[in-house]
């Protein structure tokens, strides 16, 4: 029998389309932009750092206002929020691809981050209030896909849009795709709120994790400017330090806390939300200097650069829901420790790579990482979300999220850090102009990235416990987004 696209049943699936569209556009912000980092370098002058706080801007905000954005969701109305999201993220796309400084990019950016903070829980709110249980699992699963997509091709449409258009392009195309969902969401969607459980805003643990966060960042990104021994820096570490300490401690004594600790207490969701930081924080660093490698170094243009990214994301879709219902029988944890070893393996062998390689020559790493990150990446999203009660697997999913972010802006932050002192101050096109050197400066911060996934293979194994089997009435409803 034919839908009647007006019926209620209809509706459901294009308010699942409104949001879709909104989803799309800032997922594809996660990985659209590393493509086009030499060519910004190139047209606004910037360095290192300058490129490195485009991206971890993005990023830093997003897990900071994540956890706010979902409780202002469900508090004042997910589609309300939802809209606001999709306005604030389109105006800073329109400010982003205007930007003539490396400044203005930035802070564009870092207001985009504002935008897909509030938008992306409320999606899954939005899916959650609008689906029967019978029904969400099927809706969830093209949630998570429109999300695996985006993540997949945005090095290749950052990659077209630059070489043939401009870097600015990449953030123009957001405008129109972002005044569509804004238009659907009114049409589509309906308005729903939790008034079911109290809520209130946590806005002691957003400002003392925000500064604390962005502190850090700030320390680790700028300490090549100034000096690892410079008061500013220094005094940027010491107030990181303050400042995450009195969010742990206010996070312990709030009734409503932004980040409930007691969650924690279950070694396998501290293990899987560890492993994923630790993977994020390995990886999202050479996703930032692979791209400034293969156009810097190997000559690739914005397209080829994009395109070389393909084996390794289509992997990822790929395996992922195989590991995912692998982990449901076998349990996460030897997936998540063997997923670990086999990104330390990529990184490894990403470190032996010179100036002059082809592209057969990278290939196996990106197919061996690919592989690695599904691994990684579903599993540890399953065995967090079973580890906790049906009722706090909304919350358990936001906080993997935060998570995954955190460790992507401090793991491009250390890498840059590293990559900074190995290319001696250089900045702008220079840093290209003496491959050597920031081969060997590539090389020495794919070493560390090993490491840190090393220790992640490590936390999984110790941390993650053996498959405890749940019955299928308690399994939760919220899926995490697996990327």
């Amino acid at each position: 029998m034919a839908l009647d696209f007006f019926s209620e049943e209809a509706r459901k699936w294009w308010t699942l389309g409104a949001v879709a569209f909104g989803l799309f556009m800032i997922m594809l912000d996660n990985t659209v932009v590393n493509v086009a980092l030499p060519s910004m370098a190139r047209d606004l002058g910037v360095g290192l750092s300058e490129l490195e706080w485009i991206v971890t801007g993005y990023a830093l905000t997003f897990a900071s206002v994540m956890l706010t954005g979902g409780k202002l969701a469900d508090l004042l109305g997910r589609r309300l929020i939802f809209v606001v999201g999709l306005v604030i993220f389109t105006g800073a796309s329109l400010a982003c691809g205007l930007a003539e400084s490396g400044e203005f990019l930035i802070g564009a950016r870092i207001v985009q981050g504002v935008g897909a903070a509030l938008m992306n829980p409320a999606t899954l709110s939005i899916i959650a209030a609008t689906f029967p249980p019978h029904q969400r699992g099927m809706a969830i699963g093209i949630w998570a896909g429109v999300s695996a997509l985006a993540l997949a091709i945005g090095p290749l449409v950052g990659g077209l849009l630059t070489q043939h258009l401009n870097w600015n392009w990449i953030f123009f195309v957001n405008i129109p795709v972002g005044i569509l969902a804004i238009v659907a969401s009114f049409v589509l969607i309906r308005e729903s709120k939790d008034e079911s459980l109290e809520q209130r805003l946590d806005l002691p643990g957003l400002v003392t994790s925000g500064i604390g966060l962005f502190a850090f960042t700030y320390a680790l990104i700028e300490a090549n400017t100034y000096g690892w021994t410079s008061g500013r820096i220094i005094g940027a570490f010491l107030v990181a330090a303050v400042m995450l300490t009195a969010f742990v401690l206010l996070e312990r004594h709030q009734r409503l806390p932004m980040l409930d600790l007691t969650l924690f207490r279950n070694g396998t969701f501290a293990g899987a939300n560890l492993a994923i930081l630790l993977v994020a924080l390995a990886m999202f660093g050479v996703f930032f200097f692979v791209s400034l490698y293969m156009q810097g170094i190997l000559g690739y243009s914005a397209v080829q650069a994009g395109a070389a990214f393909l084996p390794m994301t289509i992997l990822i879709i790929l395996v992922a829901p195989i590991a995912g219902k692998t982990s449901d029988r076998i349990g996460s944890r030897w997936l998540m420790t063997g997923g670990m070893l086999l990104v330390t393996a990529q990184l490894v062998y990403f470190s032996t790579l010179g100036a002059t390689e082809k592209y057969v020559s990278l290939l196996p790493g990106l197919i061996v990482g690919g592989i690695g990150m599904a691994l990684v990446m579903t599993p540890s999203a399953a065995a967090a979300v079973r580890a906790l009660p049906v009722d706090k697997s909304g919350v358990g999913s936001a906080v993997l999220n935060a998570f995954r972010q955190v460790g992507g802006s401090i793991g491009i932050a250390l890498m840059g850090a590293i990559m900074a002192h190995e290319v001696g101050g250089l900045q702008g096109p220079e840093v290209f102009r003496d491959p050597q050197r920031f081969v060997d400066g590539f090389s020495v911060s794919l070493r560390v990235a090993a490491g840190i996934a090393l220790l992640g293979a490590v936390v999984s194994f110790v941390l993650v416990r053996a498959h405890e089997p749940h019955e299928p009435d308690t399994a939760p409803d919220v899926v995490p987004e697996v990327v």
